[in-house]
C-alpha cells in the first residue's frame, strides 16, 4: 500500500528541521574537542519516525572522521534533549550519525568527466581536419 502524501511531506519537513537544528549545534554549541569542523548534509528519517540517520561531512582525513563520530555519539543524549526543547515536540527520533563521503566521490566523478571532455575536444578538431580528396577532372 503506498504511503500517504501528507505523511511523506511531514517526514521531510521534520528531517529538514532536524538538519537545521543539528547544524546550528555543530557550529558552536557543542564544546567537545573531538567535534571538528563539519556540517550536516542530510537527515533521513525512518518511515515510522522512530530513528534518523544523520549524515555529516567532515573536513580532514579518516582520523578526524572517527573522532567526529565518537564526539557526536557521546553528545547524542544532549543533542536529543536540545532538539526536544527547540522543536517543542513529544518525541525526538533516535539519532545515528554517519560520515557522508558523497562529496569527495562527486568531486572525483566531476574530475574524471572533465578529463574525458577535454580528451574528446582534443580528438574532435583532429577528426574535422580531413585531407581533401582530389576530385577527378572531367575531360
Amino acid at each position: 500500500m503506498p504511503e500517504q502524501r501528507g505523511r511523506t511531506y511531514h517526514r521531510d519537513r521534520v528531517a529538514e528541521t532536524l538538519r537545521e537544528e543539528i547544524s546550528a549545534m555543530l557550529e558552536g554549541q557543542l564544546s567537545d574537542p573531538r567535534i571538528n569542523f563539519g556540517y550536516v548534509t542530510e537527515v533521513v528519517l525512518a518511515p515510522g519516525g522512530k530513528s534518523a540517520r544523520v549524515y555529516v561531512a567532515v573536513e580532514g582525513g579518516d582520523r578526524e572522521e572517527e573522532e567526529m563520530l565518537e564526539g557526536l555519539e557521546a553528545a547524542r543524549g544532549y543533542i536529543r534533549h536540545q532538539l526536544l526543547a527547540r522543536m517543542g515536540v513529544r518525541h525526538i527520533p533516535d539519532l545515528f550519525f554517519h560520515v557522508d563521503r558523497s562529496q569527495p566521490i562527486q568531486a572525483r566523478i566531476d574530475e574524471l568527466l572533465g578529463r574525458a571532455e577535454r580528451r574528446n575536444k582534443r580528438k574532435q578538431p583532429a577528426a574535422q581536419i580531413e585531407p581533401q580528396q582530389e576530385t577527378p577532372k572531367a575531360e
